[in-house]
């Protein structure tokens, strides 16, 4: 019988090592293409079954040009870079891994919201230039009884409520795809909740409804001053509303690990202030995160292959049409 073959269209991890492990279970061979250009892609992955892509774009040509494939798996959550209604026509499955940096997500935006209510990185900076004076950093609150405010509560969002709730923080939320409210959080209208929060964390997917879905209006509307937090998305916030809402004081500070533009230039406003912690999107990682990614990626490939659905499929309507058979 004839070998499964699968490409990695791309991939910046360094090692392919847990991809090969999942795949040898079914005796697939596993190609490292690195390609970018369409052309590229069509002449490396024509005899694909399978394949695993990172930022490669797979436009409509692209899964037009392979006969054989049956699985595209993607690194991560976003399938931005695959064309779906074409993978979907052409019955290939698209398959993701939506929770592998759940822990990571979490644990980065509680750092944040931790750094910023103890001025952390402020008084860093102050030591490091030889001034030995907490009062430069006054007034500072304690962060027992105050309200941390989701935009969003889906699994991460879940998590940030758990680690919070052990501080004594009261955690409200606003998901208008939530019709129940989950154990220890109030779920309330979007105005209510930027009303009464101390803390504002973003959990939300980035689309067409949530582009700038905090700006200038919403800002407006946070009466006690909050903590902006966000390690979703970075065009989710509207970044010239929120300079504009530090320099007004109707935020106290913010905590970004996502920018509408990534890196940002030299010159941008944010990178200057004291009251705003940035980090250049590093929430997903963490060792044990990205070998997780890496090996149930191939294995989303690897289940389809051997005629098992996969665990987390993207274009769920391609069933009943798919190229691959099912037990």
């Amino acid at each position: 019988m004839e070998r499964f073959r699968v490409v990695i269209t791309d991939c910046d991890h360094g090692s392919i090592e847990e991809e090969k492990g999942e795949l040898e279970r079914i005796g697939a061979e596993l190609i490292l293409a690195q390609a970018q250009e369409e052309s590229d892609l069509i002449r490396s992955c024509k005899e694909a079954d399978g394949l695993i892509n990172q930022y490669s774009i797979l436009s409509r040509k692209v899964p037009e040009s392979l006969p054989k494939c049956k699985v595209i798996s993607r690194y991560g959550v976003g399938v931005d870079s695959v064309d779906l209604k074409a993978a979907t026509e052409l019955g290939m499955i698209v398959a993701n891994v939506p929770d592998y940096c759940m822990d990571e997500v979490a644990d980065q935006t509680v750092a944040m919201i931790l750094a910023l209510i103890r001025k952390v990185v402020f008084f860093d900076q102050r030591v490091k230039a030889g001034v030995w004076d907490f009062r430069e950093g006054i007034p500072i609150h304690r962060i027992r009884g105050r309200t941390l405010g989701l935009i969003g509560c889906g699994r991460i969002g879940l998590e940030v409520a758990r680690r919070v709730s052990g501080f004594g923080v009261k955690v409200i939320a606003f998901d208008p795809y939530l019709a129940k409210a989950p154990a220890g959080i109030e779920l309330k209208d979007f105005d209510s909740v930027l009303k009464e929060s101390d803390m504002i964390s973003v959990h939300c997917p980035l689309n067409q409804a949530t582009r700038h879905l905090i700006g200038e209006p919403e800002f407006g509307k946070m009466e006690k001053k909050p903590i902006i937090i966000n390690t979703s998305r970075g065009p989710i916030v509207d970044e010239e509303a929120l300079t504009r809402a530090l320099d007004q004081d109707l935020v106290s500070g913010a905590g970004l690990d996502v920018l509408e533009k990534e890196p940002p230039g030299s010159g941008h406003p944010l990178l200057s202030r004291s009251n705003v912690v940035l980090s250049p999107h590093i929430s997903f990682y963490s060792v044990e995160s990205i070998s997780e990614l890496k090996r149930r990626t191939a294995k989303n490939v690897a289940d389809v292959l051997a005629e098992t659905w996969p665990g987390s499929v993207v274009n769920s309507d391609v069933r009943g049409k798919t190229r691959a058979r099912f037990i």
